[in-house]
């Protein structure tokens, strides 16, 4: 099925206060699933009281037309200069109203993980000390605004800074993509903890590694020989800061040839990347897995904490990337996570192909 169609399946219809319009293709005698968009009410409320907050400088910065290049110049690297207005500008009025678009953006689970992945850059900060070699701040993360946020036409929002890029794009009232969705951890687990800082053994992504770990590890010898793709694991996630997706073939294992019990694994971990939204959004995007079978999970590297690994699970419409292979700033190996959920018709609502 085309990027196209796959696109237009997200937005032929529209859920407003429980009930579901359909519209569009179902009208037209489509005969595939017909899938809701998502109204983007509580997200443009949200946006238009932070920037009801701003002063006419910080407006300046933090808004952009919507067919603006950087829109899709997304990264998630320490980086000296950003687009948008950051936390650390902003007074407290002003925070809380972006932390409150943050809020409306993602589920709590998704807040939790974009808190705590701000939390760790301030335990860099402490641990790096003068020896750092990026700007270490809880408060630089950077949110811009591409657009204007009403009911008609399409606008996007970016949240993005160290190890975060939330992306949204909205049209005409409806939520139609929701990636790149890149969250990172260093440390992956807390080795050395703060006043204040999360505790020892912390993990902000736990499970994303963890039911990896435990999927790979519950294949026999035969299936591990179809999952297992390399005997290293990569450097990085791919396509990092690109507009779109790797388009590579899927490999590794089918979702057919697991049994009841490592699907089940299997269906758990891509909910973890999907439950960073808000249900609605999440529920799209498992309604949008059309046939479970065309999944494929793939893993290289270490099948033991502590040494590098990483693993893909893709499909048709999604692509799940996630990279433990750079020591934390302690110098502890393999406690560095990099992950991602993409959209493989297509992310910022822009066609793959």
């Amino acid at each position: 099925m085309s990027g196209l169609v796959q696109k237009w399946r997200r937005v032929c219809g529209r859920v407003i206060i429980g009930t579901v319009i359909i519209a569009g293709l179902a009208a037209a005698g489509w005969a595939g699933s017909v899938l809701t968009g998502v109204a983007a009410e509580p997200v443009t409320r949200a946006t238009n009281r932070w920037l009801e907050s701003l002063d006419a400088g910080q407006r300046e910065r933090a808004v952009r037309p919507f067919a603006d290049a950087t829109r899709t110049a997304w990264h998630f690297v320490p980086r000296n200069d950003r687009k948008g207005v950051q936390l650390r500008d902003m007074t407290d009025r002003q925070e809380e109203a972006a932390l409150a678009l943050l809020r409306s953006v993602v589920s709590a689970a998704g807040y939790a993980k974009a808190t705590g992945i701000m939390q760790l850059d301030e335990l860099l900060r402490i641990i790096e000390g003068e020896k750092a070699k990026n700007i270490r701040d809880a408060k630089r993360y950077y949110l811009t605004l591409f657009g204007t946020p009403t009911d008609t036409g399409s606008w996007g929002l970016s949240i993005e800074g160290h190890h975060l890029s939330l992306n949204v794009t909205i049209r005409d009232g409806i939520v139609v993509d929701s990636t790149p969705q890149f969250l990172g951890a260093n440390p992956a687990e807390v080795q050395t903890t703060f006043p204040g800082l999360p505790p020892t053994g912390h993990r902000v992504l736990r499970d994303e590694e963890l039911l990896g770990f435990e999927l790979v590890n519950s294949l026999d010898e035969e299936q591990q020989r179809k999952a297992v793709i390399a005997a290293e694991a990569p450097r990085e996630i791919r396509a990092a800061g690109e507009p779109q997706a790797a388009r590579e073939p899927t490999a590794g294992i089918a979702y057919a040839d697991l049994n009841a019990s490592q699907q089940a694994v299997l269906r758990r971990l891509v909910e973890v990347y999907c439950r960073v939204m808000p249900d609605a959004v999440a529920e799209e995007r498992l309604g949008l897995i059309d046939r479970w079978d065309d999944v494929h999970f793939a893993w290289a590297g270490s099948l033991k904490p502590g040494v590098g690994h990483a693993y893909r699970v893709e499909g048709p419409t999604f692509a799940i990337e996630f990279v433990n292979v750079q020591p934390d700033a302690e110098g502890n190996p393999a406690n560095h996570i990099h992950c991602i959920w993409r959209d493989r018709t297509g992310d910022f609502d822009l066609p793959a192909e």
